[in-house]
């Protein structure tokens, strides 16, 4: 009778440390490890929002017309802040801010592929602006400094939410996913208002490389 009493006992205890064993593992308390796809996201997507802070810059310097300086402004002051969170994640997580491994790979190792991605020369991320693109940027004046900082931007938007919504696929973390379903929801809604500013200016955007 007493080993009938004892047995549900320590049942319930196993179950409970098994219990508080997962959430430390899969939950908000879980530390991410080098490999992991929120580590490779928060760099990646860092280096991401970098380039898109930069390309903002360089339009704003150019004097443009209004609404292009308010988007420009909107995209510094919210990518940068983003940024800032990625390196923190990584920082509070014990992990580098860089790493050997190729963009992208925490998508290939986690099983997802980038098949359907649109990645740049040399691998680069998908949507990002190659050197010789950045630079035709520095040197574009006027309308068509705007028209190509659009386009360019449309792309490099584009390609930001393939990568979030690949994470979305891959973790259940919830600050990193929240973010990325911000990143998803923030950046198409500049897309349709970029796509607009193009058209007033009777261009349109480059190819898009979103799955069709």
């Amino acid at each position: 009778m007493e080993k009938a009493v004892r047995n549900p006992v320590l049942v319930a205890c196993g179950v409970l440390v098994l219990a508080v064993a997962a959430a430390l593992l899969f939950g908000r308390g879980g530390t991410p490890d080098d490999a992991s796809p929120e580590a490779g996201f928060a760099r990646d997507m860092a280096a991401h929002h970098a380039q898109a802070v930069d390309m903002s810059f360089i339009i704003r310097d150019k004097d443009p017309t209004p609404e292009i300086r308010n988007l420009a402004y909107d995209i510094i002051t919210t990518q940068s802040s983003q940024r800032g969170m990625f390196l923190g994640w990584l920082q509070s997580w014990g992990l580098s801010q860089v790493s050997d491994q190729r963009p992208m790979d925490w998508m290939r190792v986690h099983g997802h592929g980038v098949g359907a991605m649109a990645m740049g020369p040399d691998g680069a991320m998908p949507g990002m602006a190659t050197s010789q693109e950045m630079t035709k940027l520095k040197e574009a004046t006027g309308k068509q400094a705007e028209v190509l900082f659009l386009q360019l931007m449309i792309r490099h938007h584009e390609g930001g939410v393939e990568m979030a919504q690949s994470l979305l696929k891959s973790s259940t973390r919830p600050e990193v996913v929240s973010m990325a379903q911000k990143i998803i929801t923030g950046q198409t809604s500049e897309i349709k208002l970029m796509t607009e500013l193009l058209h007033r200016r009777g261009a349109q955007p480059l190819p898009s490389i979103l799955p069709r």
